[in-house]
């Protein structure tokens, strides 16, 4: 296996699959096949999903609601599809503990670092919900954040395109792909893969980013076995 311990980051909005919004059980089902193919290879895995599907701050901002308290509704979002996600992971058969930033002791352990990594050597999936715990955040930032303190060996960006293009390709038909970028050759071009914090705190921790498609079966495992696979950003 190429990597030993990855963190895959999921999009809120991936969890809709054909709906438009909220949780698609049939969807659901399948990533957690794909997550328990690698698990079953002796990868480590954690996981920091969105809350799009449910709620955005960004959004509730937008429209008047206060800034904090949107994203506080946005974290609490980002829980409910941990619930989701680790519930048809145990379905398979997968031990799963979920880790929240935000106290909700009744529905999933509080973020303890230390506790995590020690799930993840046991073998266990680690979802990790609840954002950073502060607003103005993005789960790209939690998923950076959470990467490098479980010193993962990549972050998995998990999205309904199969890697970095020059422009959007749903949009532009002569969009071309990146097979691999280094961080400075991003922000030189202007490419858009994660928010500027989060991607900031990658940059300098060199911690390498992989854009997938986890909508086509097999690519999270062709990944994680050291195929070409999406745009890899590097140093």
């Amino acid at each position: 296996m190429h990597y030993k311990r990855i963190l895959l980051k999921l999009s809120g909005e991936a969890l809709m699959g054909k709906k438009q919004y909220g949780i698609d059980g049939d969807r659901l089902s399948e990533y957690a096949d794909e997550i328990k193919a690698v698990v079953d290879k002796g990868i480590e895995v954690a996981i920091v999903i969105g809350g799009g599907n449910i709620f955005r701050g960004l959004a509730g901002a937008s429209q008047g609601m206060d800034r904090v308290q949107g994203d506080h509704m946005g974290m609490l979002a980002t829980v409910i599809n941990g619930l989701a996600l680790q519930s048809a992971l145990e379905l398979k058969g997968i031990q799963t503990r979920l880790q929240s930033a935000i106290k909700i002791n009744e529905v999933a352990e509080p973020f303890i670092r230390r506790r995590a990594i020690r799930h993840l050597e046991k073998g266990r999936v680690v979802i990790f919900g609840g954002g950073t715990g502060n607003p103005y955040f993005t789960t790209d930032s939690a998923a950076v954040l959470r990467a490098i303190e479980i010193n993962a060996d990549v972050i998995l960006k998990g999205t309904r395109v199969d890697g970095i293009y020059t422009s959007d390709p749903e949009k532009d038909k002569n969009a071309t792909k990146f097979d691999s970028l280094s961080f400075q050759e991003v922000l030189s071009k202007g490419l858009k893969v994660m928010d500027t914090t989060a991607f900031t705190l990658s940059q300098e921790n060199e911690l390498p980013i992989v854009v997938f498609d986890m909508n086509t079966k097999g690519n999270l495992m062709k990944i994680v076995s050291g195929e070409n696979i999406g745009t890899v950003v590097n140093v």
